[in-house]
Formats: structure tokens, C-alpha cells, sequence
């Protein structure tokens, strides 16, 4: 596999990566930076190779995950889950997560306030069922707890219900109350959490009219 350096082209469809041809055959590709160490005329032993071919694993690990978060923030498990299926090896895996750590792409305390901001503007929980939903996310307990130590469940459960009383407003009051309570327990709020915000929220529907 060892031989010589006769060509370094620039791929088609990803300027940052470069393809290398040994002795006039294509033998590996790699990132436009580590390609600019190489040059023309260089000989590479099979462990320079090897050695390339290895980084070029970490760099493509490293590359997916930033085009993953790219979309949303993520936690460390989100990111771990991903790259094992994309088939990178335990070692690799290890490796991006501390690269990205380091970068400050991966902080799982931000990304769980960052997660529960979107929760209460789009789609407000309980604090049990939010709890729920950043374990499954990967998150500690210890982070978990800290970031739900200020929320006030009897306004996550206003906040839910504020943006449906307007569907309900042509019910007559049992009905109201049986689909208001519904709705809560659904979204994690224990009864008296959802009872007392029923009540004010059939108050509020009636003193607007």
C-alpha cells in the first residue's frame, strides 16, 4: 500500500475534501487541511497511511456531528447515538464527543435549558413529564434537577392550557372541565395542579365574555 504521492484532487461534490493518488491509483481521501501537509512527490509508508486513513475517520465523525447539530442543540447521548449508527468504532465516538466538548459545541446544561425554553414557549409539560423527556435525552439527574429547581408548575400548566381555551369556549362547563383535565393529565400535571388551573381558566373564559 505504500508509494508515492502523484496526485492531490479536490472533490466534486465536497470542496473540503481532497482525494490522494498513489503511484497514479486513488488510495484514500482526506480533509482540505491535512491535505495541505501533503504534496507531490511525497512518499507515504503504510503507517503514514494507516495514520491518515484514522484521522480521516475522526475528521468525518467530527463533520457529521457538527452538520447533526446544526439542526439543534443536542446532548452527548444524542450525539453518541447517532454516530454508533453511522458505524463509527467506541474509540472514535470518544474522541468526537471530547473534540466537541472542548469546542463548547456539547453542554448539556445548556442544551436542557435550551430544551425546556422551547418546551414552555411551543409545548408546555409538567416538570414530571419534562423530567421524563431529558432522561430520555441522556441528561443527569444532578443537571435535571438543576435546571427544573425554578419552574413553577402552576404556570406551566396555565401556559398549556392558555392556547386551547379559545377552542373550547363553546362548551358549557362540564364539558369544558372534562376536556381542560384531560388535557392537563396528559401533559403530566397532577390533579390539583390541573383542577385549580381548570377552575381559573373557566373563570378567566367567563369574565372575558
Amino acid at each position: 500500500m505504500a508509494g508515492t504521492v502523484t496526485a492531490l484532487k479536490v472533490q466534486k461534490h465536497n470542496k473540503e475534501r481532497v482525494n490522494v493518488y498513489l503511484d497514479d491509483e486513488y488510495a484514500l481521501a482526506v480533509t482540505i487541511v491535512v491535505a495541505a501537509t501533503l504534496k507531490k512527490g511525497q512518499f507515504l509508508t503504510d503507517a503514514e497511511i494507516e495514520r491518515l486513513r484514522s484521522q480521516d475517520e475522526r475528521d468525518k465523525a467530527y463533520e457529521h456531528s457538527i452538520r447533526f447539530l446544526g439542526y439543534r442543540a443536542r446532548s452527548q447521548v444524542e450525539i453518541r447515538r447517532y454516530l454508533e449508527q453511522k458505524g463509527y468504532s467506541p474509540q472514535v465516538v470518544d474522541e468526537t464527543i471530547e473534540r466537541l466538548g472542548q469546542q463548547q459545541y456539547l453542554d448539556d446544561e445548556a442544551f436542557a435549558r435550551s430544551w425546556l425554553r422551547d418546551r414552555e414557549r411551543f409545548r408546555p409539560r409538567s416538570r414530571r413529564a419534562l423530567r421524563y423527556e431529558l432522561r430520555q435525552k441522556g441528561i443527569a439527574d444532578e443537571v435535571i434537577s438543576a435546571v427544573l429547581a425554578d419552574l413553577d408548575e402552576s404556570k406551566l400548566a396555565w401556559a398549556a392550557i392558555e392556547m386551547k381555551i379559545h377552542q373550547w369556549q363553546r362548551l358549557n362547563e362540564d364539558d369544558f372541565k372534562k376536556k381542560a383535565l384531560g388535557f392537563l393529565g396528559r401533559r403530566g400535571f397532577n390533579y390539583e395542579t390541573a383542577r385549580t388551573v381548570t377552575e381559573r381558566a373557566w373563570s378567566s373564559l367567563n369574565s372575558s365574555e
